[in-house]
C-alpha cells in the first residue's frame, strides 16, 4: 500500500502544480528534494510572487524511523517504529477575493520490533479560508467535496465535515480557520472498508482539489481590491497562523519527528499583520466574515 499511495501522491503532486501554474500565468514553482537523516525525505514546490498566487506549496513527503513519545501517546499506538507518506497544498492568493485553500492525504503505517504491521491507516482532509464570503464560491466548494464523499458513502460529507469545522476551530478567538470543507483521520480497516476501498476515497477527495478550486480562483483573480481590504487580508493571515502554530497536529508531527523546518512552515503565508485589537466597521463585509466564523454554516443540503 505505501508504494501505492507513494506513487499516487508523486503523479498528484505533478498534476496539482501544473494546473496551478496554468491559472497564475506568469510563476512557476521551484522544486527541493532534501532527504531525513532519520530516514525517508521529500519534494517541496514553492511558487512566489505570481499575478495570482503570492506564495503557495505543493510538498509529498516519504519518511520512516521511530516516533517522539509525545506523537506515539498522541497516535495512541503501541509501537514506534512507523512509515508516514503524504501530499500537502496550502495557496496563498495574492488577490483577498481569493481564498487560500488547504489540502492534504496521508498514510500510516505502524511496525512491531519484526516489522509487521501492526496498524495502518489513511488521513486527510481539503478546506477554505476566504477574507471575503461569495456565498456561491463556498457552496459551490462544498457540494464538490460532497459529490466526492457521496460516491462511497451518503453519510461522509456530514460526518467530515463536522469533523472539519470542529479541527480547525481557533480556540483562543472562539471562531474558526475558515469556512470549512472535510477532515478525517484514522481511516483504519474495519468490517465495512478495507484499507483498499479507504485508498480509493483518499484518492477521490485528492481528484476532486482541482475541481473544486481551481473555477474559484478563475472567477475572482481579476477582481479589482483595495489597500484596505489588501490590510483586511493580512489581519486573516495572522489567524492562519496562529491556529498553524498554535492548534495544528500536522505542524506539531513535523517538529517532533525532525522534519525538514522549511517544508513544515512553508503553509505560512509571506506577508502577515497583527494590528492591535482590530475591529471591523459594523456592517461591513469585513464583519460579515467574522460573524459567519463564529457560527458554522450548512452550506449544502
Amino acid at each position: 500500500m505505501k508504494e501505492e499511495f507513494y506513487n499516487y501522491v508523486k503523479n498528484l503532486q505533478e498534476f496539482i502544480t501544473s494546473k496551478l501554474e496554468e491559472i497564475d500565468g506568469k510563476a512557476v514553482f521551484k522544486e527541493d528534494l532534501w532527504t531525513r537523516r532519520e530516514g525517508g525525505g521529500g519534494k517541496t514546490r514553492i511558487i512566489t510572487n505570481g499575478s495570482v498566487f503570492e506564495k503557495g506549496g505543493v510538498n509529498i513527503s516519504s519518511i520512516n524511523g521511530t516516533l517522539p513519545e509525545l506523537i506515539k501517546l498522541q497516535l495512541k499506538v503501541k509501537y514506534s517504529n512507523f512509515y508516514a507518506c503524504g501530499l500537502s497544498v496550502v495557496m496563498h492568493p495574492l488577490n483577498p477575493m481569493i481564498p487560500t485553500i488547504h489540502f492534504n492525504i496521508r498514510y500510516f503505517e505502524i511496525y512491531d520490533l519484526n516489522g509487521k504491521i501492526t496498524d495502518q491507516w489513511f488521513g486527510g482532509g481539503l478546506d477554505l479560508t476566504p477574507y471575503y464570503i461569495f456565498e456561491n464560491d463556498v457552496k459551490f466548494f462544498h457540494q464538490t467535496c460532497k459529490a466526492a464523499c457521496d460516491k462511497y458513502d451518503e453519510t461522509f460529507y456530514d460526518k467530515y465535515k463536522k469533523k472539519c469545522d470542529d479541527y480547525f476551530w481557533n480556540l483562543h478567538r472562539n471562531e474558526a480557520r475558515g469556512v470549512g470543507g472535510l477532515f478525517f483521520d484514522y481511516l483504519k480497516p474495519n468490517s465495512n472498508q478495507s484499507i483498499k476501498e479507504w485508498y480509493s476515497f483518499v484518492k477521490e477527495i485528492g481528484d476532486s482539489f482541482i475541481p473544486a478550486y481551481s473555477p474559484i480562483v478563475n472567477n475572482r483573480k481579476k477582481l479589482k481590491f483595495t489597500d484596505n481590504e489588501k490590510k483586511w487580508q493580512e489581519i486573516r493571515r495572522g489567524r492562519y497562523v496562529e491556529f498553524n502554530l498554535v492548534h495544528d497536529k500536522g505542524t506539531l508531527f513535523g517538529l517532533k519527528t525532525n522534519g525538514r523546518i522549511e517544508s513544515v512552515l512553508m503553509s505560512l503565508p509571506p506577508i502577515v499583520r497583527w494590528d492591535y485589537d482590530f475591529v471591523p466597521k459594523t456592517g461591513s463585509k469585513e464583519e460579515e466574515l467574522i460573524k459567519v466564523l463564529k457560527n458554522p454554516i450548512k452550506w449544502v443540503n
